[in-house]
């Protein structure tokens, strides 16, 4: 057989095939999802990024007309499900519910290397921001922030402060609050908020940051005393309790979110879909609803400023943990 007869033979099989290739990737983007969508969740059971990804997905569920199934992968505060999340299959069926501490201040406390926050994913969608409020024990004397510098710089070794774990976002904001204040206040880490938040009521140490959804079930029953909310604005359910900036903190703004991300080279096809129905979740009078009455504040920010929002925080975040030398433990 002539050499160009065998390369025909060869050649019109093959583009055949890729031809078959293709049109079964294009058929697979056009009816996805087939079947269940992961939704990966960094944090246990029961926690408040586990709670609110359980709400979330049944409403994105209903929008996709299939199941959104959470799967809880624990550990290294969210970074082993976002490192799941960078290294899925690209294929719209493996998403994250990622908290914000997972992809801007735990990969630089830690000094990971396991994905790169601002090119490993695809950015589908910010859910919610929330604003943190700063706790403090009944028996503390201090009535305001600035009473509590002032006690601080007075007391270098008598004032404390919890967080859910080393590297989170409430033992951060104490750490911004420091090196603003120019004060000396000790950290010291728990396994979850609960049990730092005990020890704050009954005295055992000074403060805490706490979201404020939880944190107004404390102020309301008096067993802790709100001094500051960390976001721009006073929250609706505690209008009584200033701002960090009111309070005489310049510039103190500290909001956390959670969102949605997917691999990096998800198929625009899916990509567009997902966006779509997160942006109709979002404007659902009931999840909107079971939302506020988390603390939770709707984030209708657009994938650029979720981008840049990403930004923004590793810079800050990164010039904390520079500044207080800050390193895993």
């Amino acid at each position: 057989m002539k050499r160009r007869q065998l390369l025909s033979v060869i050649t019109l099989p093959l583009f055949a095939f890729c031809t078959v290739l293709s049109g079964t990737g294009v058929y697979a983007q056009a009816n996805w999802p087939e079947r269940p969508v992961k939704l990966l969740v960094g944090y246990s059971a029961g926690g408040p990024v586990d709670v609110s990804a359980r709400t979330f997905a049944r409403f994105l569920g209903e929008q996709l007309k299939q199941s959104v199934v959470i799967e809880n992968r624990a550990g290294a505060s969210g970074m082993i499900a976002a490192d799941a999340t960078a290294k899925a299959n690209p294929d719209g069926y493996t998403l994250n519910f990622v908290a914000s501490p997972s992809l801007t201040i735990s990969p630089i406390v830690q000094k990971s290397t396991l994905f790169d926050p601002r090119r490993d994913f695809t950015l589908l969608g910010l859910v919610v921001s929330y604003a943190n409020v700063l706790l403090i024990g009944p028996q503390i004397p201090a009535k305001s922030i600035q009473e509590l510098v002032a006690y601080a710089k007075q007391n270098p070794d008598k004032v404390s402060f919890g967080s859910a774990g080393f590297g989170g976002s409430n033992h951060l904001s104490a750490e911004l609050l420091k090196q603003a204040t120019g004060t000396q206040m000790l950290h010291v880490p728990y396994k979850g908020n609960s049990p730092a938040m005990m020890d704050v009521v009954s005295g055992k140490i000074t403060f805490m940051f706490d979201i404020t959804g939880t944190g107004k079930n404390f102020i309301n029953s008096g067993q802790a005393r709100g001094l500051a909310v960390t976001s721009k604005k006073r929250n609706p359910s505690m209008p009584e309790v200033p701002t960090m900036i009111e309070a005489g903190i310049a510039d103190y703004e500290v909001l956390g979110w959670f969102g949605v991300t997917g691999p990096k080279a998800l198929p625009p096809a899916i990509a567009d879909k997902l966006i779509a129905a997160i942006h109709a979740v979002k404007k659902n009078p009931e999840f909107q609803k079971a939302m506020d009455e988390g603390g939770y504040t709707i984030d209708m920010s657009d994938n650029k400023e979720f981008a840049a929002r990403i930004d923004r925080e590793l810079n800050m975040w990164g010039d904390v943990v520079t500044k207080g030398k800050i390193e895993a433990q």
